[in-house]
């Protein structure tokens, strides 16, 4: 899945100059002027990378932050900015940002960042797949995903939860469909859910 970059700046000629340089490596950019309009036009809960200018009118980069926590975006965030100091790059790394640059920056070492934003992203996203899809269990089809996955038999379980064959034979079904899953082993990745 290629995964796009954002871009959000207030200045023309740095979102110029920074597509030019992150297409050299390869990166498809959309590029946003200001915050809202990042907002009003971004995928919010899909994995990618967005790079922010931390001081932009009307809505700085750390209220975006601050808008992509709340609304809990997968989205790796890179602090990009001419007025950086320590303390507001401790700030944006405590709420989560993947990296903390000064501008100018190094094409390479951002390129670096971006790839590790990326795999972040793409790690919280799928995490949040999972919760998302395991959230669809009733009490009971949790019950049955947690004893298939210690390995109990259909016949352990209806002995387990005290139901017929056929109905733990039903919750196993709807358990895997509602998963997306096809084969047991598929299963382990819920284990940390428990």
């Amino acid at each position: 899945m290629q995964q796009t970059i954002y871009l959000v700046d207030d200045d023309a000629a740095i979102r110029d100059s920074l597509s030019f340089m992150l297409g050299q490596f390869g990166y498809q950019v959309q590029v946003f002027a200001d915050g809202m309009s990042f907002l009003a036009h971004c995928p919010l809960q899909q994995p990618g990378c967005v790079i922010l200018d931390a001081r932009m009118p009307e809505l700085t980069g750390q209220a975006l932050q601050q808008q992509l926590l709340q609304c809990d975006s997968p989205l790796g965030i890179i602090f990009l900015t001419g007025h950086g100091d320590l303390p507001m790059a401790v700030e944006a790394f405590r709420r989560g940002a993947c990296d903390f640059f000064q501008k100018p920056v190094n094409g390479k070492a951002l390129a670096a960042a971006i790839d590790k934003a990326l795999e972040s992203s793409r790690k919280v996203w799928e995490e949040q797949q999972l919760q998302a899809r395991f959230n669809t269990l009733s009490p009971r089809e949790r019950q049955v995903l947690q004893l298939l996955i210690q390995g109990q038999t259909n016949k352990q379980m209806s002995e387990a939860l005290y139901l017929s064959l056929r109905t733990v034979e039903v919750h196993r079904a709807n358990t895997m469909k509602k998963l997306g899953v096809h084969a047991l082993g598929e299963l382990m990745k819920y284990t940390p859910l428990f």
